[in-house]
Formats: structure tokens, sequence, C-alpha cells
């Protein structure tokens, strides 16, 4: 009988305990998430170009801040779709100040909503970043500003630049990038590059995964490999879709994640 005692008192003490930790646990939480609605600035996303790829921004920067809170902490971030057939119109007919003015309304409405920094969910849209950011008195977190920094971070020093006939025609992400040092190669022969901008548009935009066009990239991939290419840049957001850095011996700079960290950074005032 008193071995049943002793047992049951044993028992009633690991209770104790364990309910005592789970308290304190909850207690910590609780205070974590308290802090976390006074420290994090709120950011506001531009997207829709495509919308496959702003899923992608948006579930990137949720994940980084709950594994930075360790629970599922979520951070003020704000949506803006634009539309995307129209984007693509305004581009095939040059209408970039069409395109520019879209981002504007786009932009001042997520700072009306509370954002105090915002960003374009795609490579493209920064052909017009000065026009758009000299309209707008809050930040615009620009796509090759942070990707240069995790190319040096890597310690890279050439990487093959692979995105939309713009971004590889201009030099508006490129010379970006290379601003910084880095040595930037595109793709020289125009059907290469009309290839390219046709997957992105015709299969990628759509979420539609061919094959024979990841062949077809790597093969492009593996060209700049030989020309000395350390690194390649998923220049387009859609591109991390098809292309993984498993998939190649170089290293693969994914834009989206790029992007997606540097807004994660500002959320939480790193």
């Amino acid at each position: 009988m008193n071995k049943r005692i002793y047992q049951y008192c044993c028992l009633l003490l690991l209770l104790f305990t364990s309910c005592k930790e789970a308290n304190k646990e909850v207690v910590i939480k609780t205070d974590m998430k308290e802090k976390v609605a006074t420290k994090m600035n709120t950011l506001g996303l531009i997207g829709g170009t495509s919308w496959h790829s702003t899923i992608e921004y948006y579930s990137m920067i949720n994940q980084s801040v709950n594994d930075h809170y360790g629970n599922n902490t979520n951070p003020p971030l704000l949506v803006y779709t634009l539309n995307q057939a129209e984007v693509h119109r305004f581009q095939i007919e040059n209408k970039w100040d069409s395109i520019a003015h879209m981002l504007v309304n786009a932009a001042n409405s997520l700072h009306r909503g509370g954002a105090t920094s915002v960003l374009f969910c795609a490579n493209t849209p920064h052909k017009v970043y000065d026009l758009v950011q000299q309209k707008l008195d809050f930040p615009i977190i620009h796509i090759a500003d942070a990707t240069a920094k995790e190319i040096h971070k890597r310690e890279v020093k050439k990487v093959l630049f692979l995105g939309t006939k713009y971004s590889m025609e201009e030099t508006f992400i490129t010379k970006r990038i290379e601003d910084n040092g880095i040595e930037v190669l595109v793709p020289e022969d125009q059907k290469v590059i009309d290839e390219l901008h046709r997957i992105i548009i015709e299969e990628l935009t759509y979420g539609n995964i061919v094959p024979s066009s990841k062949d077809y990239v790597m093969e492009v991939i593996k060209n700049a490999k030989e020309q000395g290419a350390d690194g390649v840049v998923l220049g387009c957001t859609e591109f991390p879709l098809m292309i993984f850095p498993e998939d190649v011996d170089i290293a693969v700079f994914n834009t989206t994640k790029i992007h997606s960290d540097a807004g994660v950074n500002y959320i939480l005032k790193k």
C-alpha cells in the first residue's frame, strides 16, 4: 500500500511539473507575440506578374517570419495584385509609362493601407523602378540590389542572367548587379533570348512546367558554365518553379527567395 501511495505521489509531482513548464512556455510565447506586434514593419507586395510567383513570395515571407520567432507569428503583409494580361499588353505595345502608372497606383494603395515599403514581385517591372520611385515618398526594395549582395556573400564573380527578353536585352537589372563588381553574362543569340521569353510567357506564367523547356534552359546554363560562369541568376521569378539548385553544379541565385528575404529583413528591421 505504501508503495502505491509513493507511486501516486510521484505521478502527481510529474504532472505538476509538466503543467508548470507548459504554463511557462505559454507565457514565453505570449510575451513573444506582444513584442512582434510592436516591432515589425508593414511591407506591401505588388504581385500578379504572375500570381504563381506572387504566391511564392507570400509563402516564403510568412514562413521565414514563422521560423524567426519559432511559432506561427505572421508578418504585417499587404498584397496588391496587378492584372497580368493588361501588363503584358502594355509591354507588347511598349507602353511602359502605363505600367509605371499601374505600379504607382498599387504602391500608393498599399501605403494607404499601412505599408511603409513595397517590392515588385518580379524582375521585369524594375525597368520602370526609377520612374515609380521618384513619385513615391517611401522606398521600393530593389531586386537587383538584394541579388548582388547574395552573389557577393557566396563569393561568386561571374554569373549567367536569365529572365524575360526585356531584362536580358536591356540593362536595368544586369547593370545594377555589374555596378557591384560582378561580371554578368546574358545569352547572345536572339533565338535563345526569344525562346527563353516564350517559355516564361507561354508556359511558366500559367504554372506549366514542360520537360523539354526545362531541358532547353539547362542547356543554356551548361553553355554559360563553359564560358566561365560559376553561378546562374534566375532573373525571372517564374524560373525557380522549373530550375532547382540540385539540377545544376554551379551556384543558383533564386531571385524570388533572395527578394523575399530582403523583404523579411525589412519587416524584422534587420
